[in-house]
């Protein structure tokens, strides 16, 4: 693993992706767990989980991130809507081990009244695109529950296509998109 940069400078690889017309990003903190075990205790959000986290598990969650950010410089992020700061949910780059393969996976989680903007596709994106210009990336996967329609089609207007289905560490099947950056 790199050094840590000198004091006020940031590696490439650590910065957040860069905002979108409607959306801003930046690293969780515990401050943050209201709403994530809002966002991540949600019935209708964690419908293709399987089952809602509690409060401990979503600060483990943070905590995931948190480890994610120094470990390998990205992880999944919390979004936020540039114009107010309203939170929307989470959305980045974590490593997936699927079936003995790690690769580069983007992720995303949108509060369940959001759904349905366009969120988690720009979002998605932007993350693509961060992978791809900072972190050097040639290949990028995404990771859906079979029967998450709304999910997959994120998946494809962000330009992962169907690869193949697979099976999760967990047991459970998946449908693994994929594109080459």
């Amino acid at each position: 693993m790199a050094p840590d940069p000198a004091p006020g400078t940031v590696p490439t690889a650590r910065r957040t992706p860069a905002p979108t017309a409607r959306l801003a990003f930046r690293r969780m903190t515990p401050d943050d767990l209201d709403d994530m075990a809002a966002l991540l205790g949600d019935p209708e959000v964690m419908r293709y989980y399987p089952r809602p986290k509690d409060r401990a598990e979503a600060l483990a969650w943070i905590e995931w991130n948190q480890r994610l950010y120094r470990q390998q410089g990205f992880g999944l992020w919390l979004v936020t809507l540039r114009a107010t700061g309203e939170f929307v949910g989470d959305c980045g780059l974590t490593p997936q081990e699927i079936e003995g393969t790690t690769d580069l996976e983007v992720g995303y989680h949108v509060r369940a009244d959001l759904q349905g903007r366009g969120y988690a596709g720009e979002a998605a994106a932007a993350c693509r695109d961060h992978a791809r210009d900072a972190l050097g990336a040639k290949r990028l996967i995404a990771i859906i529950h079979p029967d998450n329609t709304p999910s997959q089609r994120v998946a494809e207007k962000t330009g992962l296509g169907y690869e193949r289905a697979a099976v999760h560490r967990s047991g459970r099947p998946v449908r693994r998109y994929a594109a080459v950056l």
